[in-house]
């Protein structure tokens, strides 16, 4: 049965909010888990449908997984299985990032190709080239990344692309390679940052997190761990997004304000009142209608294209006309007609797309294509005159935990609602 979300619009968004473990980081950080026997602990999860899916992609090659609340407990065997082939592997994009630990411990691995959001076309050349450079044969067999090497050897490895995925699974295929791995035009993210701690943690070592060169001194063995995931500076954002389109007053605590710099310079101009709490939180307080401004989406430090549906959602409701560019997914622009279907005025022309702003959107049926684009509609709704009805909810489930139980402690009227679409 599916469900979908009915959105009353008019509301005011006015309160506090916790923002837990970060999506982008947690499914990475339980696949490093396979590079130490034992047992690993991860704390501060997000209770999102991807971390149980992840426990299953884990379960396939032999660990223990107990996930308790906000508590991961993944127990590797000394004997692991190479092939990561469960019909989990399908229902998310971050289930390829085993290939990397298991490249790296066991010196082979088949892995179903990844599943994931639609947002356009992620290929993993630059994961097997990478592969390849430590001195594996990395090919796609019916449907898998197959890798296998005699032994992994430091390299110099360079990035066409500052890819986050690609740098991960190099980075977790290089702690246990013999010598030194240089990575180089490597991906800034917060994310890579934490799990080159957790790494660290558990004996790696590794120097440069958060520069754009990574270099890695291979160690025979590691041992596991505890560690606690950074907060989710996407769903952070989301709020941010979710205070200025709403004209509300949010306090989002959970997450370091650093890491969204950015996002909080363009909302300021956009009229917000901006407040930072050291590396605990911020305060976003919107009074007036915001005012147009101009978005780029660009590698971190550059604006995250996980937030390109949120500002094309907040420009749709401002005062004034606002440039989106998307330099990183061709696909993401497909939100803008969902948008359009609630009466925003938007065009597009390749890779840009100009949104006019209008004082209210109109309730109508809409659908997520994706995590991101799935909020940023909820958003929306809250702005339109009526109730919006928001389809294929469980994307919105695999980002957001509490979405709708926080939405309405701050003022809004959302209900879950059973029951087919009248589209086919």
């Amino acid at each position: 049965m599916s469900e979908h979300f009915d959105v009353h619009g008019g509301a005011r968004l006015v309160g506090e909010v916790d923002v837990v473990g970060a999506k982008n980081s947690v499914l990475k950080l339980m696949a490093a888990a396979l590079l130490a026997e034992g047992t690993t602990t991860i704390t501060n999860c997000p209770q999102i449908l991807d971390v149980p899916l992840m426990g299953d992609v884990l379960r396939s090659v032999g660990c223990d997984v107990v996930i308790d609340g906000d508590t991961a407990k993944i127990t590797t065997p000394a004997e692991l299985s190479h092939r990561a082939d469960s019909a989990a592997m399908g229902k998310l994009r971050a289930s390829v990032c085993v290939l990397g630990p298991l490249v790296g411990r066991l010196k082979q691995a088949v892995v179903a190709l990844p599943g994931g959001d639609a947002i356009g076309s992620r290929p993993l050349d630059m994961h097997q080239n990478g592969l390849r450079k430590l001195g594996a044969t990395s090919t796609i067999e019916h449907g898998c990344v197959v890798a296998k090497a005699d032994g992994l050897r430091g390299a110099q490895i360079w990035l066409d692309f500052p890819s986050v995925g690609a740098t991960e699974n190099i980075l977790m295929a290089a702690v246990l390679a013999e010598g030194t791995t240089v990575i180089d035009n490597a991906a800034r993210e917060p994310e890579i940052v934490d799990i080159c701690t957790m790494l660290t943690e558990m004996g790696a070592k590794v120097e440069g997190a958060g520069t754009s060169t990574l270099t890695v001194e291979g160690v025979e063995k590691l041992h596991p761990t505890e560690h606690r995931v950074i907060g989710d500076r996407i769903v952070g954002a989301t709020w941010a997004f979710a205070a200025a389109m709403t004209r509300g007053d949010l306090t989002v605590r959970g997450v370091n304000p650093h890491y969204l710099d950015l996002v909080l310079d363009k909302l300021r101009l956009a009229g917000a009142e901006v407040e930072t709490f050291d590396d605990k939180g911020f305060r976003i307080v919107q009074n007036e209608r915001p005012k147009a401004v101009d978005w780029v989406t660009l590698p971190y430090p550059g604006f995250a294209t996980d937030l390109q549906p949120f500002a094309v959602a907040l420009s749709a409701v401002s005062e004034g006309t606002s440039m989106i560019t998307e330099n990183i997914y061709e696909a993401r622009f497909r939100f803008i007609e969902e948008m359009m279907r609630l009466s925003g005025d938007a065009r597009t022309d390749g890779h840009h797309a100009v949104v006019r702003g209008v004082e209210k959107l109109s309730s109508a049926p809409v659908w997520a294509a994706d995590i991101r684009a799935g909020a940023g509609l909820v958003l929306a709704g809250l702005c339109a005159d009526g109730v919006t009805e928001v389809w294929d909810v469980f994307h919105i489930d695999r980002g957001y935990p509490h979405f709708v139980e926080n939405l309405n402690r701050l003022g809004a009227r959302i209900e879950r609602v059973s029951g087919e679409p009248e589209r086919a």
